[in-house]
């Protein structure tokens, strides 16, 4: 009996060391656990700063694109409207280089060999935009009308038989297309100056009403001046009238022709270029979307 219960108290004391190294050993594998778990909480916030860090680079080095991005779209457009100078009397922009180009691209190659400065070009591409407002199917532009450039002022030339009678001041009915046509340009450009010219030839004239030539041309002037306002809604502010009586002839006065060549009103139109080429643009869309 005594053997017995030597050899259970043995076997519980046993027992009892075996588990001891167990939970020895577990309490230090816990440690390390905890030991690791630190270390990793520890890593990890370590790794979160530093992903912040680099978040907020990329945040900075996306808004430095987009700065960037946009100052290209900005110079990009800047340039579009970067002046170039045309001899010695206007600049034009990139961008109304553009529209000019457009224009020139449909001018024959032969007139095209003539053109050979950027004022040249520059001065057909305005001549022959402003043509498009002039319905010439219905007029001898050689007798009746003409249109020039002189160093970036368009003038459109209008023979007297197109709008008075002789010795006349007042306009007749064959006036309203062409004077419409010219009301249409000016109202469509705010920037527009606009100076109607009487001009005569150099046979004298008294009446009751006109002293002499400098009465006829100036009240040829005003009677234009007044029907663009009245009849066609021009603003008057954008309108000048001038009398040159017939100090400026075109030719001499020698022969009934060359005298009526010299009898005319002269409109001209002094443009914004660069508005100039924005307004034909904007006229050569609205022509491709009613097409």
């Amino acid at each position: 009996m005594k053997k017995l219960t030597l050899v259970a108290l043995s076997a519980i004391f046993l027992t009892a060391c075996v588990s001891k190294k167990k939970y020895l050993a577990l309490e230090q594998e816990k440690g390390e656990i905890k030991s690791e778990l630190t270390k990793t909480r520890v890593e990890k916030e370590e790794l979160e700063k530093k992903f912040a860090i680099i978040e907020a680079r990329v945040q900075n080095y996306n808004s430095k694109i987009n700065n960037l991005t946009e100052e290209v779209g900005e110079l990009t457009e800047e340039n579009k409207t970067k002046f170039d100078a045309v001899g010695n009397k206007a600049v034009i922009s990139e961008q109304s280089k553009i529209g000019m180009r457009k224009t020139l691209s449909k001018v024959d190659p032969e007139v095209m060999k003539y053109v050979t400065t950027l004022e040249d070009s520059m001065n057909l591409a305005l001549s022959l935009n402003l043509k498009k407002f002039v319905d010439e199917s219905e007029i001898d532009e050689s007798d009746d009308i003409s249109i020039n450039i002189d160093e970036t002022v368009v003038m459109i030339s209008i023979s007297d038989k197109m709008l008075f009678n002789t010795a006349s001041y007042r306009i007749n009915n064959k006036a309203n297309k062409v004077l419409k046509k010219v009301a249409d340009v000016i109202k469509s450009e705010p920037s527009l100056n606009v100076m109607i010219e009487g001009h005569t030839d150099s046979r004298t004239i008294n009446t009751d009403k006109i002293q002499d030539n400098w009465d006829l041309s100036v009240l040829r002037a005003t009677s234009v001046v007044r029907a663009l306002q009245k009849d066609y809604g021009v603003p008057p502010e954008q309108l000048i009238a001038a009398g040159r009586s017939s100090y400026q002839p075109l030719t001499d006065n020698d022969s009934k022709e060359n005298r009526a060549r010299n009898r005319r009103t002269r409109i001209v139109i002094l443009p914004n270029i660069d508005k100039f080429f924005a307004l034909m643009a904007s006229s050569e869309t609205l022509e491709a979307n009613d097409m």
